[in-house]
């Protein structure tokens, strides 16, 4: 009863060949597949801030770099920064005798007691509007290297276009290389050139050539300061390492050299089904709601298998362990279990030989109101044999199955293929109107494996 809740020891195989737990696969009812996190495709739905709740179009988000420009980190801990206000005196304008007070306003760690004061940052006089951010050295020569990429990109780009619309014969790259360039097929690939270059340009404007200044190798070097050899270090001054990657162009070497950062945006995502692009999982577009528009999670829409009750298992001894089968749908389900034909050794996962009843089993329509009944459910109805069925309550099903240990080091693995019968309500594209009427009924079968734990005698 330990393991009910335990839903990463059983493993299902996924439509892309790699096991996941029930949990984290997606149920796909148009082409009745399922699909995990690693084979659907992933789409961006709208950028927020995961502090302020702020939604931010795509475009806005990649010029402020994926960052809110509100909301700030704190350099040390990386916890929300709050503005706090204080009093402090200053001079009267009218009166330098005489000292007034005045309120400015400050930022502060609420979980480390970092403040702006400790970076040097000079308190404001509003509570709204930017921070002074540091300047840094680097920015001018980092805008060249961008520009100087930007160009050689676009540059790429024409020729792909160039190799694209011209048309290459066996003779023709010979006569543009050695021939001069007055032939017809020279001229078009010029006059391709000239278009696509002044393709983002204004009349009359050319296109500025971009240099970039080539660094050289130092021959001599700065001997290393002996401070560093023979002042003792103070490690409250010194940041980690951490903290100078979080901030790798400030290179700061003291503590009170770090300055807040904008928090990164988080989004919301929806995911497709590759093979016919029907939406697996869509959220509400408002940041502060969890709820999703669609969610096709396979535990909604597959029986559910879960460890009920393990004995202690031994090596090369039977043992009767107790599986939970839960039925999520609202009309009943027949469900059946089959041993896996025997495959190469080397990609069996299984370390157990197994023995599965071997009749189809029903499990019962799911009713909210049975959860809270106490009262033991009328199995009348079910011709359920009890050398295979331990138990029925309502849309939950205790099965027994035999398992032997063929291994006598590692976990206890058994395999199975579960096969369960499945009303389709969604209608197809294919389907015609008279037959979408109709709930389409299919039999699906995916192989699950269930690890059982240790043996007895190395627990």
């Amino acid at each position: 009863m330990a393991t009910l809740l335990g839903s990463q020891r059983v493993q299902i195989l996924c439509t892309c060949g790699l096991s996941s737990p029930i949990t984290k696969l997606y149920f796909c009812k148009h082409c009745l597949k399922l699909r995990c996190g690693r084979c659907v495709s992933h789409e961006v739905d709208s950028h927020y801030c995961p502090n302020c709740l702020e939604n931010m179009p795509s475009a806005e988000a990649r010029i402020k770099r994926n960052r809110c420009p509100n909301c700030l980190d704190c350099p040390s801990c990386k916890h929300t920064l709050s503005t706090r206000a204080t009093s402090m005196a200053v001079p009267d304008a009218s009166d330098p005798s005489k000292a007034t007070t005045k309120k400015v306003y400050y930022l502060a760690c609420g979980f480390c007691r970092w403040t702006s004061r400790d970076a040097g940052i000079s308190d404001k006089e509003v509570a709204s509007g930017a921070w002074v951010e540091p300047a840094n050295e680097h920015t001018k020569r980092i805008r060249e290297l961008l520009d100087f990429y930007r160009q050689l990109a676009g540059r790429e780009k024409i020729e792909r276009e160039k190799k694209k619309y011209t048309r290459r014969r066996t003779y023709f790259h010979i006569q543009e290389k050695l021939s001069a360039p007055t032939s017809s097929g020279t001229r078009r690939s010029s006059g391709l050139l000239t278009a696509l270059s002044s393709f983002n340009l204004k009349e009359g404007e050319q296109a500025e050539e971009v240099t970039i200044k080539v660094i050289e190798p130092m021959e001599d070097a700065d001997p290393v300061p002996a401070k560093y050899f023979t002042q003792p270090v103070i490690l409250e001054k010194v940041p980690s390492i951490r903290q100078r990657f979080l901030q790798p162009e400030m290179s700061a070497s003291i503590v009170n050299d770090l300055y807040p950062r904008h928090k990164h945006l988080l989004i919301k995502r929806s995911q497709r089904c590759r093979d016919c692009e029907h939406n697996l999982s869509k959220p509400e577009f408002n940041p502060s709601s969890i709820k999703f528009k669609i969610q096709l999670i396979a535990m909604h829409h597959i029986p559910d298998v879960r460890i009920f009750l393990v004995p202690k298992l031994n090596y090369q001894r039977e043992s009767v362990v107790t599986l939970l089968l839960t039925n999520p749908v609202q009309n009943a389900t027949t469900v059946q279990l089959e041993a896996p034909e025997k495959t190469d050794e080397d990609n069996d996962v299984a370390t157990a030989k197994v023995i599965v009843p071997d009749e189809e089993l029903i499990l019962a329509a799911k009713d909210d109101t049975t959860e809270f009944d106490d009262s033991s459910s009328d199995t009348k109805d079910y011709d359920d044999k009890p050398e295979f069925v331990h138990f029925r309550k309502a849309h939950k099903l205790g099965i027994l199955v035999k398992v032997t240990p063929l291994k006598a080091v590692g976990d206890v693995i058994i395999a199975f293929n579960l096969k369960y019968e499945y009303k389709n309500a969604t209608p197809s594209l294919r389907s015609s109107t008279e037959t979408q009427s109709e709930v389409e009924t299919v039999w699906l079968e995916h192989p699950v494996s269930v690890n059982l734990g240790a043996l007895a005698q190395n627990q």
